[in-house]
């Protein structure tokens, strides 16, 4: 016979050692869609910005009597683009990892 005060340890740390999973897998999904979210919401501010701006420009020009111009993209501007479109993707990644643990788990 084993004892129950032994056996009761086991039992305890066994469902630390879950929770603690369980939770770890939480916080990652609920990090993960929050960096998806910080993504999305930069790029439909910067797509937001770039309507604004040149609705603007052709207003202006429309105005003054001249032909609109193209808004030209600053490099810095592309390079911000890219970068939250890779932080928005590493999110969309980092998610469906975390699904793929939790079906190969359960």
């Amino acid at each position: 016979m084993s004892n129950p005060v032994i056996h009761a340890f086991f039992v305890g740390r066994a469902i630390a050692q879950v929770l603690s999973e369980q939770l770890e897998d939480s916080l990652t999904q609920a990090m993960s869609e929050l960096g998806k979210f910080d993504a999305q919401q930069r790029e439909n501010l910067r797509q937001f910005t770039q309507i604004v701006l040149e609705k603007a420009q052709q207003e202006e020009a429309r105005t003054m009597g001249v032909a609109p111009t193209t808004p030209t993209n600053s490099p810095k501007g592309d390079l911000q683009a890219t970068i939250d479109e890779l932080r928005a993707e590493i999110a969309r990644l980092r998610s469906e990892l975390q699904n793929y643990r939790n079906q190969t788990i359960a």
